[in-house]
């Protein structure tokens, strides 16, 4: 079973050389957790770290406007998608760490290492527990089957995490069947997509659809809440991971990268190392109901119970370089 040698936070603060003192982290993360995190690289390594929250897109759109004088050292966002966006803007530079490498599996990295997973969620299929799995739905193509008209629940086509599965669908189909597969899901909604992700599986509860596309996260905090009204939706529903016969199901991740003009460069990679040893994934991972990107850390929380599935295996940096032609897919069938 691969260690990290961070696995222990003394040994972090005993093997980095002398670095600044700061680190300037922008953070499209929200979590109360995530500041124990900061706390505990802080005090292993005695650099103190200035956060900066915000949405990733206003992040990015923040460092561009900075320019050359920010002092902006990593950004932590969600989705390869809006990770892509960065790289696209010249954001990142590239980090050769044997570190990374080892501890975070290919697919889950940009390949050229401008950016890195750091924690992952699938995007699965929702049922109601009470009316069943309808029958004949086990990949995401059979959401677009004639049959089950009238059944799907779904946010969005713009939304960020959808984009990114039309990316990987048109890697896996090509544009033309992907299109017409969100015909078929177009054909399929039974309302028109509206709220996020626990919307819709609130939806798949009530009975106001019969199945729905979110997050695992999503459900996680659901059945984590301290509100029993939440944990009585998470109970009324169940999913699958679909495609789990052939290429598998979408992972998408929780990255950061290493700013172009970061001032404390060493600082932010000694960080990011830090985010992939043992400790650091559980927290960074059950913060959120991820799953952590290190094969041999497994989560805590609800998810921990759902950790048997095959990934598709897919390179993240597609659900970026795909997301043009997926946002053009979903318009050419008039999916909202």
């Amino acid at each position: 079973m691969l260690r990290y040698a961070t696995a222990s936070l003394l040994a972090l603060a005993t093997a980095m050389p002398a670095m600044a003192d700061e680190l300037n982290l922008y953070s499209a993360r929200h979590y109360d957790t995530d500041l124990a995190l900061y706390e505990g690289f802080t005090e292993a390594t005695g650099i103190r770290i200035n956060l900066i929250e915000g949405s990733g897109d206003e992040l990015v759109a923040r460092i561009q406007a900075e320019g050359a004088n920010s002092p902006a050292d990593i950004l932590l966002t969600v989705d390869g998608g809006r990770l892509h966006r960065a790289v696209e803007a010249g954001l990142f530079q590239p980090v050769e760490s044997d570190v990374l490498t080892d501890r975070i599996p290919e697919a889950l990295r940009h390949p050229d290492n401008l950016w890195f997973g750091l924690s992952t969620r699938a995007r699965v299929i929702f049922y109601n527990v009470e009316q069943g799995l309808p029958e004949g739905v086990t990949d995401y193509e059979d959401l677009a089957k004639p049959e089950f008209e009238g059944m799907l629940c779904m946010r969005s086509s713009s939304n960020i995490y959808n984009v990114s599965l039309m990316a990987e669908l048109i890697d896996a189909l090509g544009e033309e069947a992907a299109t017409e597969w969100a015909r078929g899901i177009g054909r399929n909604l039974a309302r028109a997509p509206q709220g996020g992700d626990t919307d819709q599986i609130r939806a798949v509860a009530a009975g106001e659809c019969a199945l729905g596309i979110a997050n695992t996260y999503y459900w996680g905090r659901l059945k984590a809440s301290a509100n029993p009204e939440d944990t009585a939706v998470a109970d009324a529903t169940a999913f699958i991971f679909p495609n789990q016969d052939n290429r598998g199901t979408h992972v998408n991740v929780t990255g950061a990268g290493v700013l172009v003009n970061a001032p404390n460069r060493d600082a932010a990679v000694a960080f990011l190392e830090y985010l992939v040893s043992d400790d650091a994934q559980v927290m960074l991972a059950d913060g959120n109901n991820e799953y952590p990107v290190v094969d041999s850390v497994a989560p805590t929380g609800p998810i921990s119970a759902f950790t048997d599935f095959a990934a598709s295996g897919v390179n993240a940096s597609i659900f970026g370089t795909n997301a043009s032609a997926a946002v053009a897919a979903w318009d050419r069938a008039g999916v909202p």
